[in-house]
């Protein structure tokens, strides 16, 4: 089968280590079906992945992708979750399994024709949804919906600052939380980024690092050490920092005086359970959320969509159909 490979580790050009080509067909465990796929989405976790974080040489060759949306064995079409846990391990919750990890790391991921997953990974695919925009879901928009409703607690009529609106995930949260009824703002260090956010519905955007009109309720981060001073100064007394990513750099200065004498939170959220997929998918149908894509390319191209991603030119989701 067609898959998207990571045959060595290259810190400093990525893309090097990439390989599109045949590959075979996954092994199916007990308990697991396999997938057709007919969509797949990028990530920041790929290229990482060619850069050697999460991997070890002995993994070496892996499939990589954690998104993906295809027709299950019995014809169904489904979404599929790429989180490999379980939630009893959890507490009712697979990302807290110790053992968890996601698609791509221990077991094959979805940049392929077919992907063995478990079973009860798999959530219905609404007929609205196109397989690109469903594709979209499983990582960044879960990743966002669990920052905003779960790990943020957050409200209709709260105040949410969007830290370097054009990745994946930080479209996601403009577009959930405008749904949600939250007041959204949003930073870019580029005009055309924070003129795209208006358009995907910020409510106000500003430049990196600027002083905002007035505190607000919660921060979402995931740029890491370039925005994490800004991203305390901007909160209010008592008020939440959810932190999902560090792109930037994941070793800022903790500032400790901000988070205990203002009393402010700060909160790690990583991907979201099945569950959690679930309603995510339910709340897109429902209110006509879609996921904001890039661009879309045959999975046969998947080097050009790596090499946008690595650019950071990108605005939105890189989509490869299958």
């Amino acid at each position: 089968m067609l898959a998207v490979t990571a045959t060595r580790f290259d810190p400093d050009d990525p893309l090097s280590a990439l390989e599109v080509g045949d590959r075979p067909d996954p092994t199916v465990p007990e308990g697991w079906i396999v997938v057709e796929l007919r969509a797949a989405a990028l990530n920041h976790h790929d290229l990482w992945s060619l850069r050697g974080v999460g991997l070890t040489e002995s993994q070496l060759p892996m499939i990589l992708g954690c998104d993906g949306a295809g027709v299950d064995p019995e014809g169904n079409e489904v979404v599929v979750h790429a989180v490999i846990g379980d939630p009893d391990a959890g507490g009712g919750d697979e990302t807290l399994d110790p053992r968890r990890s996601l698609l791509s790391e221990r077991h094959p991921g979805t940049l392929a024709q077919r992907v063995a997953v478990p079973r009860r990974n798999l959530v219905p695919k609404p007929a609205s949804m196109t397989w690109e925009e469903a594709a979209c879901l499983p990582t960044a928009y879960l990743t966002a919906y669990r920052m905003l409703f779960t790990r943020g607690g957050l409200r209709p009529g709260d105040t949410v600052l969007v830290q370097g609106a054009s990745g994946g995930v930080a479209t996601a949260l403009i577009a959930l939380a405008r749904a949600a009824g939250l007041r959204v703002w949003a930073t870019s260090r580029q005009e055309s980024k924070r003129e795209q956010a208006l358009s995907l519905g910020a409510h106000q955007v500003f430049e990196s690092g600027a002083r905002l009109p007035e505190k607000v309720d919660a921060v979402m981060e995931t740029v890491g050490a370039a925005t994490w001073s800004h991203s305390q100064k901007s909160l209010r007394p008592g008020g939440v920092l959810v932190v999902a990513g560090a792109t930037s750099g994941n070793d800022p200065s903790a500032d400790l005086v901000q988070v205990f004498f203002l009393q402010r939170s700060v909160i790690g959220s990583t991907m979201g359970t099945r569950d959690e997929l679930a309603r995510l998918i339910r709340f897109c149908d429902a209110t006509g959320i879609r996921p904001v894509i890039d661009s879309v390319r045959p999975l046969s191209e998947a080097r050009d969509g790596f090499a946008r991603m690595a650019d950071g030119e990108l605005f939105g989701k890189v989509v490869f159909t299958i």
